[in-house]
């Protein structure tokens, strides 16, 4: 092994401690939150057509509601992606004439034509507005939330729990909190992209918001989830997006899913054990690059909030060159050299490293970035810390930091 990343992790191990005892926690909530619901062999079973009474579809939406602290849920393999799932949710909460007040600064690049788009069925379209209260710092301002909520009374106020790409920290459970209480004193109604931040802590943003929203190809997914994404909140938020998800007249009633449910079952029950994986490969990568003086976020021994670590190269053909190196130690297409492309609903070309088993999945060892300064690397998931350390070794000797 390289002595580097040796030093590294010996460095790390009471931080890879703190990082196993969340996921023992989490783990018992799912093992509790599958005793509950007694889960059998007949809730993997697949259903056709309607799918009328398919008990795999209505306990995986019970047991996700009890899982994330939620009143209810809806999981589904018909959500193709987060940000199909963000839609939902927003078309559902929002109605024409109304507010969203984006708390988090400015959207995920994927959200812009979903807000913004002009003649695509967007937000604007409907005459939904949208105001965006910038970060102070890289971090919410809530003084300014606080002002915008009671300037503009928001009908739903949006929370980017992620950083998506820009160079900021990921939102403790904390400050979000913070942020839907100021929602809550001004009457909006509270949604969280909760992407990649599910069981990075022991508490999901249930305890406040009145939704939060994922995509079951990240963390959830456990890395075996095949598809689909989840939405879950409390009662009167889930009824109201419900009729997006199909109709407004059939809500859950109807979905059918001809494949293997077992998958969603199995790939929840893994995920708290496979987020550890992932929260130790990336604190090993921004252990490791910050030692050799890249910006890294968050640095060692500051908290996890998503399973995101952030590598500024400062350099676009040492960014395409550490895609690369990931993209080449993946069991997946590991032949195969990624290339800046531009990717639908990006505003710059976009590199990806994804060797995964689930296409495009994040909960998988990946790795993206915009092709834009400061030129940085967003590395996320593993399935394995073994594979991340692998991984790992490729990246130094591709920026020639091999030791």
């Amino acid at each position: 092994m390289n002595e580097i990343i040796r030093k590294a992790i010996e460095k790390l191990q009471p931080l890879f401690k703190d990082t196993d005892g969340i996921a023992l926690k989490n783990q018992r909530k799912v093992l509790d939150a599958f005793r509950k619901n007694r889960i059998a062999l007949r809730h993997f079973a697949p259903s056709t057509g309607y799918g009328y009474d398919d008990a795999a579809r209505d306990t995986l939406n019970r047991l996700y509601a009890d899982v994330f602290g939620g009143e209810d849920a809806i999981v589904s393999p018909m959500i193709a992606s987060g940000t199909h799932a963000l839609t939902i949710a927003m078309f559902g909460l929002l109605r024409p004439d109304n507010t969203l007040l984006f708390a988090t600064g400015t959207p995920y690049d994927t959200l812009n034509d979903v807000i913004f788009g002009e003649g695509k069925g967007s937000l604007k379209d409907y005459g939904i507005k949208c105001e965006i209260v910038p970060l102070k710092d890289g971090r919410p301002d809530l003084a300014a939330i606080e002002r915008a909520c009671a300037d503009i009374r928001p009908n739903v106020v949006m929370i980017q729990r992620s950083r998506g790409y820009d160079m900021r920290p990921a939102l403790s459970v904390d400050i979000i909190k913070k942020i839907c209480t100021v929602a809550k004193k001004h009457g909006a109604i509270s949604l969280v992209d909760n992407c990649y931040g599910e069981f990075t802590e022991i508490e999901e943003p249930t305890v406040c918001a009145d939704a939060i929203v994922g995509s079951l190809i990240k963390n959830p997914g456990g890395g075996i989830a095949p598809t689909g994404g989840y939405i879950c909140g409390k009662t009167s938020a889930i009824e109201m997006i419900e009729g997006r998800l199909t109709a407004p007249s059939i809500g859950r009633e109807v979905g059918s899913y001809a494949g293997d449910y077992r998958m969603f079952y199995q790939g929840l029950f893994l995920s708290p054990h496979t987020v550890a994986q992932s929260i130790k490969t990336a604190m090993l990568f921004s252990e490791v690059f910050g030692s050799l003086g890249y910006e890294t976020m968050p640095k060692t021994g500051e908290q996890y909030d998503d399973i995101i670590c952030s590598i500024k190269f400062g350099d676009a053909d040492k960014l395409i060159g550490f895609c690369r190196a990931v993209q080449s130690a993946s069991p997946i297409d590991s032949f195969a050299a990624p290339e800046p492309w531009d990717m639908p609903g990006y505003n710059d070309k976009v590199i990806m490293a994804a060797g995964a088993f689930v296409q495009g999945s994040s909960i998988e060892l990946s790795c993206d970035a915009p092709i834009r300064p400061p030129y940085v690397a967003y590395l996320q998931g593993g399935l394995t810390f073994e594979h991340g350390i692998i991984a790992l070794e490729e990246c130094l000797k591709a920026v020639d930091l091999d030791k």
